[in-house]
């Protein structure tokens, strides 16, 4: 014998959309304020007024101290040795372009040859990086 011998009766249960919308709304509105609570009490714990020492010491360690080397006090360079590091440069080129113009393994080389016939009748910088760079 069952224990409930009457069959289910239905529960009646009224709502309009009225009534649900405005639950929901409220729902929505006590999760807000149960969430903007939170964080600000969360706030209110980790950045308190006492824990401020202890944030900066923290801080203090994260970053590793900077070592600043000091630059040694060159002399201002004068224009008698510019123009002798110039002179320098100017002679270095002109060794690296008589070699490129006196090695034999450039004579087969079209691309070089064509670069010293220009360097040799219109020199310019253009026409020795090209010297430099297609003959070696």
């Amino acid at each position: 014998m069952p224990y409930r011998p009457n069959p289910r009766r239905p529960l009646p249960i009224q709502l309009s959309a009225v009534q649900l919308t405005g639950s929901i709304a409220l729902g929505m509105w006590l999760g807000f304020i149960a969430i903007a609570l939170t964080c600000w009490l969360a706030s209110r714990l980790l950045f308190s007024e006492q824990l401020a020492p202890v944030a900066a010491a923290v801080e203090q360690l994260a970053k590793p101290p900077v070592v600043v080397q000091p630059v040694p006090d060159l002399p201002p360079q004068s224009p008698i040795f510019e123009q002798y590091e110039q002179n320098l440069r100017k002679n270095e080129q002109q060794q690296r372009l008589d070699q490129a113009r006196s090695t034999s393994r450039n004579l087969s080389n079209p691309k070089c040859q064509f670069w010293l016939q220009q360097d040799q009748t219109a020199p310019s910088e253009k026409s020795r990086a090209n010297v430099l760079q297609f003959c070696d």
